[in-house]
């Protein structure tokens, strides 16, 4: 039956009961119902699952649904048995079904009840379904989440590989619809040329969501403070937080909690049906914060999520992109903030060095795109939107302003004859090389792959060295993206000029280059202000104040400064203003010990201070700790108290000695005795000994890298961090 014969609009209204298509639907749906092949390219949020569905539900016949998640499926099931009397219209078919549920299902399809049937990819490879489906009318075959079958697709899944075999086996001329929420150009080619659908119909929405606002932060040793303040500056709002681990989902959602805020964890590690409660708690607003791995919201429908907070950077602009989307689905505003520190790439590329070449390479490209996505200083909207191969306007686009580079610009510098040295080094270098390479070619930085090309010979090599490879890539990314040069699809990552660059090379005009904001990690302790505003810093003067009585009351009880209180303590009380010890406890690096010893005069200097100035302390700003990690702290004590060997006591932990000494050193600068002397005195001598209690006697600071340079590698750092450990719980403690 063609979509002539169908009344498209009537059946949208008794199935669905909405008067109108949304977006490219319709055309879709005519596509499909047309049998034609057709590949649907469109964002969250768009309605793609209705662009099957109702197909599904006016064709003759069975749809096959191939997805890749059970809590998806079964989301999708329910739904559409919401619109319909009968049970069996919809139904799953993957391993969590028993025998006779299995029955039923088939029973249903024969006597064509069932109209869309949801299975996961590996069920479909069983002799048995494809052996029965070949007897049934199918009427399709929807691969939803079609991004799963390329390797350069955010969440490749090899299974997905072999679904056009199994279809071809499923019987002839089955049309085949493929759907995702996010390609890129490769991805889309890839998807096209694994299902053999290389004439479908192709349908692709915009990838703009003009009501969601960009933000990226530096990520400093204080995030939990920020993520805090920003959630409590949106109190009563929905939200969801990502973050990489389980263990720092876990660790997050306790902090909210004891800091008033109501959240709950949610990932893979849970048990079902906790994972389906706090699922449950969200929707229904018991909570108003999800803290959640990845694992969280692929099947989730919440219109009115108001803010996604990324506490790491994600591992492609793909998931961000599918993250971020699900914020402000009902139309209203978005907030997508996310932290970034590049320790946190390196960390996740030390995660895929495990990993076969060809994946490392791919995961290390979607990676360094992201790199370029949070750093940059151009608009974030149009970068995203270049990225997926959609052209935007910064200036006259839909949302244009809802983004922290366009409403707060960085400065910008004339960059034309850089520029130039640039497309100049593409050109001579013959359009081989990935943007590294020609950034190597342009410092003058020589390797195998330089040396192999003689390219280090050529009079071009070295062209720039005057700025550094860091100033290169970021030209390279802003030149990319104003359509100067391409990144080669098939070869990924391959620089070529494109005509616009062949142009300008002719006739170079101005080219203004934004500087990037540094996200390098400076080991700052204050709270760094975002470029935004809304960051803190900690009060300089009140700083000042506190360093001054530190000094004093260091020569009152002739011991060194360090050993009262260290920096970030100090730091960390002029931006918390804490008044009473309960408040000087929630100060970063103090415990009861430290607060009974030595914070009577910081209080009150911090109480005067506060009264002549007329501050209005920062409530917010006093984030308790969760206290999750006393159990250690707990068993690290009694373990040393039984002088058990240090060693023992970390593998009996399963961590690190690394690990174990800076458990050991928070517990004793935050004012608990240590006694480690039967350790020391099995690893140190007694000149050894004494010659660090001189030291650090004398020392103007504690820090390890100034022991080190003082005594030139004839002490390893462990040895002097433990014997710091030991001075500091006896002169301090």
């Amino acid at each position: 039956m063609s979509s002539a014969e169908i009344d498209l609009q009537g059946s949208l209204k008794e199935y669905f009961g909405f008067s109108q298509f949304k977006g490219l639907q319709e055309k879709v749906i005519k596509s499909i119902v047309n049998d034609h092949n057709t590949f649907v390219i469109m964002p969250t949020g768009g309605g793609k699952s209705l662009c099957y569905q109702l197909p599904a539900l006016v064709k003759e016949g069975t749809a096959i649904v191939i997805s890749p998640l059970i809590a998806l499926m079964k989301n999708q099931v329910d739904a559409i048995r919401g619109i319909s009397s009968n049970k069996g219209i919809a139904h799953v078919l993957n391993s969590s079904l028993n025998k006779s549920e299995i029955r039923q299902v088939k029973e249903d399809i024969t006597s064509g009840v069932t109209k869309l049937l949801y299975v996961a990819p590996e069920s479909l490879t069983k002799e048995e379904y494809i052996e029965f489906f070949r007897t049934v009318k199918i009427s399709f075959v929807a691969v939803d989440e079609a991004h799963c079958i390329s390797e350069w697709g955010h969440d490749f899944r090899p299974e997905y590989r072999n679904i056009r075999t199994i279809i071809q086996r499923l019987g002839d001329d089955i049309p085949i619809i493929a759907l995702t929420a996010t390609a890129t150009e490769k991805v889309q080619e890839d998807i096209l040329k694994n299902l053999g659908i290389g004439k479908a119909n192709v349908f692709k929405a915009s990838f703009n969501r003009p009501n969601l606002y960009y933000e990226v932060r530096p990520k400093t040793k204080n995030v939990d403070v920020d993520i805090i303040r920003f959630v409590k500056q949106n109190t009563g709002k929905s939200g969801i937080i990502y973050c990489l681990s389980r263990k720092k989902v876990e660790e997050l959602a306790q902090t909210l909690e004891v800091n008033g805020i109501k959240a709950v964890p949610y990932h893979a590690g849970l048990d079902a049906k906790t994972r389906a409660k706090h699922q449950d708690m969200f929707l229904m607003e018991d909570v108003d914060v999800v803290v959640a791995t990845i694992a969280f919201g692929m099947g989730i429908d919440k219109p009115d999520v108001r803010f996604v907070i990324h506490h790491d950077i994600p591992k492609s602009i793909e998931s961000y992109y599918q993250e971020t989307g699900r914020a402000g689905r009902d139309g209203g505003e978005g907030h997508c903030l996310a932290f970034y520190a590049y320790k946190d790439i390196e960390k996740l590329e030390k995660f895929m060095s495990g990993k076969p070449v060809a994946e490392q390479e791919i995961g290390h490209a979607l990676l360094q795109d992201m790199v370029a996505y949070a750093e940059t200083s151009m608009s974030r909207r149009m970068y995203i939107l270049h990225y997926f191969g959609e052209e935007f306007d910064p200036v006259t686009g839909e949302g244009a302003s809802m983004d922290d580079n366009v409403r707060y610009p960085k400065k910008k510098r004339e960059a034309m004859d850089d520029v130039v040295k640039l497309l100049k080094v593409i050109k001579g270098t013959k359009e081989k090389y990935k943007a590294k390479e020609i950034v190597n070619t342009i410092v003058g930085k020589v390797n195998a792959l330089i040396k192999s090309h003689k390219t280090d010979e050529r009079p071009f090599f070295g062209i720039g060295k005057e700025n550094d490879a860091a100033y290169w890539m970021a030209l390279i990314r802003q030149v990319l993206v104003q359509g100067y040069i391409r990144k080669e699809i098939e070869q990924y990552g391959v620089l070529h000029l494109n005509d616009k660059g062949v142009e300008f090379l002719n006739h170079p005009e101005s080219f203004k280059m934004t500087e990037d904001h540094s996200y390098v990690d400076k080991n700052v302790d204050t709270i760094v202000s975002a470029t935004k505003g809304g960051g803190a810093v900690a009060d300089p003067k009140l700083l000042s104040l506190l360093k001054d009585l530190r000094k004093q009351q260091a020569k009152k009880l002739e011991v060194p400064p360090f050993v009262i209180f260290q920096d970030p303590s100090l730091e960390d009380m002029a931006l918390k203003y804490p008044v009473d010890t309960e408040e000087l406890l929630n100060i970063h690096g103090v415990g009861e010990g430290k607060a009974k010893k030595y914070g009577k005069p910081f209080l009150q200097l911090i109480q005067q201070y506060v009264e002549d100035n007329d501050i209005i302390r920062p409530d917010d700003l006093v984030v308790k700790s969760t206290g999750a990690n006393s159990a250690l702290k707990l068993y690290v004590i009694q373990n040393i108290d039984r002088k058990l060997p240090l060693d023992d006591i970390a593998s009996s932990k399963g961590i690190s000695m690394d690990d174990l000494i800076k458990e050991m050193e928070q517990i004793v600068y935050m004012g608990t005795k240590l006694n480690l002397d039967y350790w020391i005195d099995e690893i140190l001598d007694e000149d050894q000994q004494e010659e660090l209690q001189d030291y650090f006697l004398e020392a103007q600071d504690d820090k390890i890298s100034h022991a080190m340079e003082e005594f030139d590698g004839d002490y390893e750092d462990d040895e002097i961090r433990l014997y710091r450990i030991k001075f500091i719980s006896d002169v301090a403690n």
